[in-house]
């Protein structure tokens, strides 16, 4: 039986949807908000209020929102061929081309291409891949995969593994067996007294090789990590931390995934974190500014390594059986090809070189008032994190901030007490001021409140 249709779309929301990421008694007193529009770095409510969307949506709207050009690529691309699927040699222009362009632009030697949706199935996916191809290389017992604590790889049931977040595992009766967490490369949390930055990542690298040798080395297959850690935090890598994970990893022939949904296409200030770090993954996997999150799209690269065996016992068996019926949907990788066109034409990656001196200073400058504990970040991606003594509880501090800033005009995404900041790259210096201005004066209330 249907319930009577409330009157507002607030009160809608509340009957009948269930949010991520939410509450949901809370989100029952609470309510929504609603956004409308958006324009540029902005977004408007249902209410005619307009906010800085801080958090580029989901870490992911690059080009800001109304892109014309996106909107007209999705328009030509429903005209032409609304959708197909890649399944059983079937395939279409928009895909093979946007499969072409990502392998080619990869700043280490690709092979393939495969499409999924999300960043989550994009590294559910790679897992598939992975325990196939120790299958196809007769080894079955290399099936275990290694992520960080804090480190955020998705939803799904085996990303959400990887996913090293306590609150995405309680009650869910994750993480599945085989995933293991390693040191969170954390320096202002994690060092010991008088530990330098060096020494806290050589022995973050240490402490790898020694839940390596513990599990057995020919036990392990994989190690996922994301260039900069985002949900978790946005914390960036101590000095040398790459130098001293990667041999690791090569020492004892373990796969590195490359999580670059959030790093990706330009915010870190190169087109990918694997060229800020120097990294040199066997797979890669790719969202959200791929298509600025206009359609739902995603990819993961691999290397002939991982491809090779794939493929032979593909050829074995007679199918690789995995797909969806959205992998390389035409609507979606036609417009991130022409979002991928876009970022290139304007040099997008100059400009977020250009803008991230102003935008780390404002980021750091918001890092010195008195709650603040520490700021950190790179690029275009930062946290700001504080502390009050009255205000003891995880995320107390962090989510009055939030709720601050919301009212003022900007909206931003506490993790715990560390406040994120992610705007659209084509954000102007005049904005970046104009977003830590509402950041400054947010704070600014909630310590009065707080005395």
């Amino acid at each position: 039986m249907n319930k009577p249709l409330p009157n507002s779309i607030e009160a809608r929301d509340v009957a009948y949807h269930l949010h991520s990421y939410t509450d949901a008694r809370k989100h029952e007193e609470a309510g929504p908000l609603i956004v409308e529009k958006g324009e540029g770095i902005y977004v408007e409510d249902n209410n005619g209020k307009r906010y800085i969307e801080g958090m580029a949506g989901l870490w992911s709207v690059a080009l800001g929102f109304g892109e014309q050009r996106l909107i007209d690529a999705a328009t030509r691309q429903m005209q032409k061929l609304p959708y197909y699927h890649t399944f059983t040699h079937k395939g279409h222009g928009p895909s093979a081309e946007l499969a072409e362009k990502l392998v080619n632009m990869a700043p280490v030697p690709m092979s393939k291409a495969y499409f999924t949706n999300s960043g989550s199935e994009a590294n559910d996916t790679a897992i598939k891949l992975i325990w196939y191809r120790s299958n196809a290389l007769g080894q079955p017992e290399r099936k275990k995969i290694i992520s960080r604590v804090k480190g955020y790889h998705g939803v799904t049931l085996a990303a959400a593994s990887l996913t090293g977040l306590p609150n995405n595992h309680r009650s869910f009766d994750l993480p599945i067996e085989g995933v293991l967490h390693t040191t969170c490369p954390h320096y202002r949390t994690m060092k010991k007294e008088g530990e330098s930055e060096q020494d806290f990542a050589k022995r973050c690298a240490v402490d790898l090789e020694e839940l390596i040798l513990k599990e057995g080395p020919e036990t392990i297959a994989a190690f996922f990590a994301e260039p900069v850690m985002g949900a978790g935090g946005v914390i960036v890598p101590p000095d040398g931390y790459w130098e001293a994970v990667q041999p690791v990893l090569k020492k004892y022939d373990i796969l590195f995934v490359a999580d670059e949904v959030i790093c990706g296409f330009g915010r870190t200030g190169n087109m990918f974190g694997t060229e800020t770090y120097k990294l040199q993954p066997d797979i890669m996997t790719l969202s959200k500014q791929l298509s600025s999150s206009y359609m739902p799209v995603s990819a993961l690269l691999v290397n002939e390594k991982v491809y090779g065996p794939v493929a032979d016992e593909s050829h074995k068996i007679g199918v690789w059986g995995h797909g969806y019926t959205g992998s390389g949907h035409p609507v979606g990788a036609a417009v991130a090809l022409e979002n991928l066109k876009i970022i290139e034409e304007r040099d997008l990656i100059s400009h977020v070189r250009d803008i991230s001196p102003q935008f780390m200073k404002r980021l750091k400058q918001l890092g010195e008032q008195d709650m603040a504990v520490e700021a950190r970040g790179i690029g275009l991606i930062g946290a700001v994190e504080f502390a009050h003594e009255k205000a003891p509880d995880v995320g107390a501090v962090g989510g009055r901030i939030n709720r601050a800033m919301q009212e003022r005009g900007l909206i931003s995404r506490n993790m715990g007490d560390a406040l994120a900041f992610c705007p659209p790259l084509i954000i102007s210096e005049a904005q970046v001021n104009e977003m830590f201005d509402i950041a400054e004066a947010a704070v600014a209330d909630v310590a009065k409140d707080l005395g």
